[in-house]
């Protein structure tokens, strides 16, 4: 099992803001739809992050940009399809996700120069 961390500031501000109005009721419909496929994916990478629905890869452009390795993993399919980006680390055993896009972001031309990358907390 990892612990899974969420990148600073922005993974980490937006889960809050997930979690806070998932318990006060107050998400729409398609932030339910992500904040229930957003958990599934954290649940299954948190036991094994080459689960076979999380469909995980290396993304090349974002490792060099990056300089440590990050994988993109799904988030659900269809209509309400995200993409994961994520690193091991800071710490042993630990997972940090730092990105969060929707899909398909990944076909377009110079997608990868767009998507928007967290820190890692602090050790």
């Amino acid at each position: 099992m990892f612990d899974i961390l969420m990148g600073i500031p922005e993974m980490k501000a937006l889960w809050d803001d997930l979690t806070r109005r998932k318990k006060e009721g107050s998400l729409s419909g398609d932030e339910q739809e992500l904040f229930k496929k957003l958990g599934k994916s954290i649940r299954f990478l948190s036991a094994d992050p080459r689960h076979r629905g999380l469909q995980t890869h290396e993304i090349d452009d974002l490792t060099r940009r990056y300089g440590q390795k990050v994988f993109q993993s799904y988030v659900g399919q269809g209509k309400h399809a995200w993409r994961m980006y994520w690193v091991y680390g800071p710490g042993r055993k630990q997972i940090t996700i730092i990105g969060l896009e929707p899909h398909p972001e990944d076909s377009k031309s110079g997608a990868y120069q767009r998507v928007s990358l967290s820190d890692l907390p602090k050790r």
